[in-house]
């Protein structure tokens, strides 16, 4: 019998410790990388780490350290080498040349990710805009890349060998590409239009952090969600109904940390969404070890696309996971969020946001009654203040 099912490439990931960014920080990093590349349908092999000053502007590594992961590669066969930080044009050849592997950084592998992920026209075509504004510097390297290498990660290209060997047709299609995100945005908007009337709920949070769980118990839909990163890349909205309280709920894409420029760009009109809403519920992976850096990379992105001063929600997801590590008394390190207990935390959390908030489980429905009645009277304000004269039960 022959086995037809896919290879899982291999793959090794390098980080960098720089006066920036401490080894947690890079092995925190790293953990997300890994999981970026099982997203991708890749298994890691080895982690290499580097303490430098700054990057080798040729090799992003020293010397040393490439020698060491270019005999790993070599004995271990591995299919490619994933770099956590963006990498040149040039650090991209030079590494080829050097380690005779494909070479990927973190953008190239969300962008593989997302390439891979999008399902309907309007993420398919933001996603080979951005695709193209990634290629456009590096046409010299993909070229000599797609001689040695088909398919596989990192390698699902928007189109065809030709067009990554001419710039003035990457340009020409990047200008095609915008022209028609316009038209899809335009025919979205007057959807968003027909809509005027309701009350908007955007939920928002990083990825993975349980949106579209989130979304199916609260809508009774059957909205795409799994445990990997960018589950749901399309913006998807549905009618709910609490004690006879009508809304519009909208799943959005997760954010990430070193997240694309090109992508954030592209998905902008997918965010009008978010832009366009009544309420914010910016759900958070309270069990995540560095829950507040992701609070934080969320409220940034917001931020770059203006949503940042809408009124927001905090539903603060997966306690059921959460485990608190009991401080030695004697360790004088640093007390961090892990040290304190879910109710510490939760006092913690809600005397520092000042905004309403609550501690839920989607997979387990605990306090999800709590948060149907919260959202009931979040939206009864809206529509009091929005139609004065009407009367509404909550």
């Amino acid at each position: 019998m022959i086995d037809t099912a896919r290879r899982k490439e291999s793959c090794v990931l390098v980080g960098l410790i720089t006066p920036g960014q401490d080894e947690d920080r890079v092995k925190e990093y790293l953990d997300e990388l890994e999981f970026l590349v099982d997203t991708a349908g890749g298994v890691t092999l080895k982690r290499f780490i580097q303490k430098v000053d700054f990057p080798n502007p040729r090799t992003c590594v020293g010397s040393g350290k490439l020698e060491e992961i270019r005999a790993y590669v070599k004995s271990e066969n591995s299919d490619m080498v994933i770099f956590d930080d963006e990498l040149s044009p040039s650090q991209i050849r030079n590494l080829e040349r050097s380690l005779e592997c494909k070479i990927l950084d973190r953008s190239n592998l969300i962008l593989d990710i997302f390439a891979s992920r999008a399902r309907t026209a309007h993420a398919r075509t933001q996603v080979e805009l951005a695709q193209y504004q990634y290629l456009l510097p590096r046409l010299t390297r993909m070229w000599t890349h797609l001689e040695k290498q088909q398919g596989g990660i990192g390698m699902k290209g928007p189109g065809e060998k030709e067009i990554e060997t001419d710039r003035r047709i990457i340009r020409a299609k990047i200008a095609l590409l915008k022209e028609k995100l316009e038209i899809i945005d335009k025919q979205m908007a007057t959807q968003r239009k027909n809509r005027t009337g309701n009350v908007r709920v955007a939920l928002v949070g990083y990825t993975n952090v349980g949106k579209s769980t989130l979304m199916n118990l609260l809508s009774k839909s059957d909205v795409f969600a799994e445990n990997k990163l960018f589950a749901t890349l399309d913006t998807t909205v549905r009618k709910v109904v609490i004690g006879d309280i009508p809304f519009l709920l909208s799943d959005t894409v997760g954010f990430i940390r070193k997240l694309p420029h090109m992508l954030i760009e592209s998905f902008k009109s997918t965010l009008d969404e978010v832009r366009e809403a009544d309420i914010v519920l910016h759900v958070v992976d309270i069990s995540h070890p560095d829950f507040e850096e992701q609070i934080n990379i969320v409220k940034q992105t917001l931020l770059e696309i203006d949503v940042a001063e809408k009124p927001t929600i905090y539903i603060f997801n997966k306690i059921d996971a959460y485990t608190y590590v009991e401080k030695d008394p004697y360790d004088l390190a640093p007390v961090t969020p892990k040290n304190y207990d879910l109710e510490e935390l939760k006092r913690s959390w809600m005397a520092k946001i000042n905004t309403p908030s609550l501690f839920i489980s989607a997979t387990e429905k605990t306090n999800l009654e709590a948060l149907r009645n919260l959202l009931q009277n979040e939206v009864v304000q809206i529509l009091r203040h929005r139609y004065p004269y009407e009367k509404f039960d909550n």
